[in-house]
């Protein structure tokens, strides 16, 4: 596994539990377990550091949605719709992503999740409140364009709160509780990561072995997420994303400004 430290591995297996446990609440996993990455291997390829990432996050997230769907109704067959479509957002966003300025891009990202944290904020009942019943065709083609393309192509320009902006779209667009929209969310970023592990693998750029590892934890973490959010509620899901979003802000004003 590359020379690390007992001591680095335990603190990345324990990173990669949190980071499944985030993911499977409301997303934003890779807020912990990229940066643990980077600190455990200051010197490898960032490619290596991205495909490790989502070889660990995958497991993590199909499990979590396999958790979900046993216990929660999901419309899969609409979850996957926006799934393709994320992923081919997700493969336009990665195309684009060497000519983007990521300095440019962050300030305009932190508007916006500000801009939710006050919508969440100034409206106690957002994603508590039951399902509104079967979404429209406009709404579904909504969810797709918004959830799909549109954020699978953050996905690939840039990444961090990808889950937590598909929570909060889903929510918003479909009339989901937090915890459906949550249920939903895994099935799609279970999309999105599968073709980029697939782009990272033929690339050869995927530690399998420290993966392997990491996956693991992942997976429980995951699972225990997905339990918890099933046991407590529209309510935990809602506290955990403002919790998520304020540290997603505090992450993106730090690289732009201090790393």
């Amino acid at each position: 596994m590359h020379d690390i430290s007992l001591v680095t591995l335990v603190l990345l297996c324990l990173a990669a539990g949190a980071a499944g446990w985030i993911d499977a609440v409301v997303g934003g996993g890779g807020l912990l377990l990229l940066p643990a990455l980077l600190v455990g291997y200051p010197n490898l390829q960032p490619a290596y550091l991205l495909g490790t990432n989502k070889a660990v996050a995958i497991v993590g997230t199909s499990a979590a949605a396999v958790t979900y769907a046993r216990k929660t109704v999901i419309d899969v067959r609409l979850a996957l719709r926006i799934g393709l479509a994320a992923l081919a957002g997700s493969a336009g966003g990665a195309f684009l992503a060497a000519g983007i300025d990521s300095d440019v891009l962050r300030p305009v990202i932190m508007v916006v999740l500000l801009g939710v944290l006050a919508f969440v904020m100034l409206r106690p009942a957002f994603g508590t409140a039951p399902a509104g019943g079967p979404a429209t065709r406009t709404r579904v083609l909504a969810a797709i364009g918004v959830a799909g393309l549109g954020i699978g192509f953050y996905d690939g320009l840039i990444g961090p709160g990808t889950g937590t902006f598909l929570v909060i779209a889903l929510t918003g667009i479909l009339q989901l509780n937090m915890v459906t929209a949550s249920a939903t969310t895994k099935i799609v970023n279970t999309c999105t990561n599968f073709g980029a592990l697939v782009m990272f693998s033929v690339q050869g750029t995927v530690l399998w072995q420290l993966a392997a590892v990491l996956a693991v934890f992942n997976l429980g973490g995951g699972v225990l997420g997905a339990r918890m959010a099933l046991k407590k509620g529209a309510g935990f899901v809602r506290a955990v994303l403002v919790v998520v979003v304020v540290t997603l802000v505090c992450k993106l004003a730090y690289d732009q400004w201090l790393g």
